[in-house]
């Protein structure tokens, strides 16, 4: 994982919770930042900043719903498309990508699996709960 975010991070010049967030943007324009963070799984407040951090970047541009003006859509600008264009694999990483391509039995195993694993990892951080892999392993690079 931390070699696919790497690789994602020199290609695009960002992280791989950004690119996910204009891989989104791309294939739904207009999403608003609730859909969008219910998508990447993350707390509105996370999605927020990482939609904030792309607009200062000139990567998205909000813009006012055309029936609700206090609703805001987002849209890639020409600079979000090109960050796409060097994306070399999936930008939520290549775990979910994965996860997709299993059966659901497996799946719901795999969950059952999990969630009893978590039950016995000690000092488990919780401020790991909404963040998106990419962020995660890249701030964990030095561990």
């Amino acid at each position: 994982m931390r070699r696919h975010f790497r690789l994602v991070e020199e290609r695009c010049g960002m992280s791989g919770s950004q690119m996910w967030v204009l891989q989104e943007v791309q294939r739904s324009p207009g999403i608003g930042i609730g859909e969008l963070a219910e998508r990447m799984g993350v707390h509105q407040s996370t999605c927020s900043q990482l939609v904030d951090k792309l607009v200062a970047q000139d990567c998205l541009d909000k813009r006012k719903k055309t029936g609700d003006q206090r609703r805001v859509g987002l849209q890639l600008t020409e600079r979000g498309h090109e960050a796409l264009a060097a994306l070399p694999g999936p930008a939520e990483g290549v775990v979910p990508e994965a996860l997709a391509a299993v059966p659901e039995v497996v799946l719901k195993t795999l969950q059952i699996n999990l969630a009893e694993l978590l039950q016995h990892i000690p000092g488990k951080d919780e401020k790991y709960a909404n963040m998106p892999l990419a962020d995660m392993v890249r701030n964990n690079e030095g561990d």
